[in-house]
């Protein structure tokens, strides 16, 4: 059984995307935008039946726009401009980004601006809601003109081309696909064909991605920031609320107070009132700071993606009220290559903090706990070379968060002098959300590690949300007593860090998007 989704064009919110993107689901389209679609549909077969010229109904593409063509080569064009640019290199994208691209296309195409028949989204949807799977190169697109190489292998299954994985797990070519479903493989019409292939439509939902994993990595880093907090026994007035609201920044007010809620009715945090120390080092003292702006820039991201994902981004678009067909730009995919690179930039950071906090716990002489959080050290190592993968991968990251929307390279024999790179921008966001995952697991490992090496049946207890964290942490992996084979440990920490949730009574102090 799955839940119906039904889509509204100009007005699918992220919770809708995230949802399409975990699967699960059966899309429909609103029926009130299908009148739409046909105008223009019709506003287009119009400039056929009269002759006249308009870019990308009946002249070439690109460069070879002054050039016309006759009324019966037009499906000739369509199809030679799905098969042409069909040139993607690389690994399929994932299952759940084929999703997210396919129900985003079918949004854009149904906002009624493209001139494409409804059969045509509706044959995108029925793909969708069948599990078929285009296969859609990784490679191949600079975010500009539309996702153009990768958009046309979904259009290829459409024509009958291509090749598509089914709900079993078969690989069938495009015209097995479309039978597969109860459809014969398309003739495209006027324009249709180059409607498929503009759009960013691929770079939105690879972004989108980008942000669900980041979501998940900020989450889980605020526990394992708390646990190792706790570990070190450090200070709770760093996050006092008086402290955020005199400077103001939205994000850094919401994680203090999520800090706060997780460390509520800690035993720890008074029984070192007095321990000495004046101030934690900056990893556990500017959590709300650090979290904060990162969680600011996510938002940020969200919101530009969630217009992105409803956005007419083809190539020329159709306007019904006075029947014009008009060329522009919306298909440059620079407000998506941006919200990737700050997504980049906070996943970056989030990784960055965690490792310092891991050095920090490994330190005996900041953290007062055992030297590399194990006992009888010298014999064992303990977390000495976890840390060192951890700063492998922070620093992996930094190379990674180079932002790609400052870089461009012209194509199309310099029509299209300038690109957005926004496809490698958002691609490059599930490599760096996974290795902050296991930076972020290897911290929470590390932190009830060192909160279990201070523990004796007088020892306080940690807040009640902490101490389950720490069970569910040990139902993943357990206390290092000794030396052991510990990447088993970091792969299962890994996917606790993408697994994670905060309670319940968090969701509500921070952004719609994360809850």
């Amino acid at each position: 059984m799955t839940t119906l989704l039904t889509l509204h064009p100009g007005q699918v919110d992220l919770a809708s995307l995230r949802r399409i993107h975990q699967g699960g689901l059966t899309l429909a389209l609103d029926e009130g935008v299908r009148s739409g679609m046909q105008a223009a549909q019709d506003a287009v077969q119009r400039i056929v039946d009269h002759d006249d010229v308009v870019y990308g109904i009946n002249t070439g593409f690109g460069k070879l726009a002054s050039t016309r063509i006759d009324h019966d080569h037009l499906a000739e064009l369509q199809r030679n401009l799905v098969l042409s640019h069909s040139v993607g290199t690389g690994e399929p994208l994932a299952a759940e980004v084929v999703r997210l691209v396919i129900a985003t296309k079918a949004v854009s195409l149904a906002r009624g601006h493209s001139g494409v028949r409804p059969a045509l989204v509706d044959a995108l949807l029925a793909l969708f809601n069948a599990g078929v799977t285009p296969l859609i190169p990784a490679k191949g697109s600079v975010g500009a003109s539309g996702d153009l190489a990768p958009l046309a292998h979904l259009a290829c299954v459409l024509i009958g081309e291509g090749q598509a994985r089914l709900l079993d797990g078969r690989v069938v070519g495009g015209a097995q696909a479309m039978r597969s479903i109860g459809l014969e493989p398309f003739v495209l019409g006027p324009k249709e064909g180059l409607a498929l292939l503009n759009g960013t439509q691929v770079s939105t939902a690879l972004a989108l991605a980008g942000l669900f994993g980041a979501e998940r990595v900020f989450a889980s880093a605020l526990m394992s920031g708390a646990l190792s907090l706790e570990a070190i026994q450090g200070s709770i007035k760093p996050f006092d609320a008086r402290i955020h609201a005199a400077r103001g920044q939205p994000g850094q007010i919401a994680v203090a107070a999520a800090v706060r809620t997780l460390l509520e009715g800690s035993d720890i945090i008074p029984s070192h009132a007095d321990c000495g120390r004046v101030q934690d080092p900056y990893s556990i003292r500017c959590i709300p700071q650090v979290m904060g702006a990162c969680l600011d820039n996510l938002t940020h991201a969200a919101r530009v993606l969630v217009t992105e994902a409803n956005a007419a981004s083809d190539n020329p678009l159709v306007f019904c009220d006075t029947g014009e067909v008009i060329s522009g730009g919306n298909f440059h995919a620079e407000p998506v290559a941006f919200a990737a690179d700050i997504i980049a930039l906070a996943v970056a950071e989030i990784g960055a903090i965690a490792e310092r906090r891991i050095a920090l716990l490994l330190d005996s002489g900041l953290s007062g706990l055992p030297p590399f959080l194990v006992r009888d050290g010298g014999l064992n190592s303990g977390f000495m070379i976890a840390q060192v993968t951890a700063a492998a991968l922070a620093s992996e990251n930094k190379s990674l968060a180079h932002p790609a929307s400052v870089d461009s390279l012209p194509t199309s024999a310099n029509q299209e002098d300038h690109v957005s790179m926004a496809t490698f921008a958002a691609r490059r966001l599930g490599e760096m959300v996974n290795n902050t995952a296991v930076v972020i697991g290897i911290e929470a490992m590390a932190a009830a590690q060192g909160i279990e090496l201070k523990r004796t049946e007088t020892t306080p207890r940690s807040s009640a949300v902490i101490e389950a964290e720490i069970a569910r942490i040990r139902c993943q992996v357990a206390f290092v007593e000794r030396d052991r084979y510990l990447a088993p440990d970091i792969e299962a920490m890994r996917q606790w860090a993408l697994a994670a949730e905060l309670p319940a009574p968090l969701l509500t102090l921070l952004p719609s998007h994360i809850a």
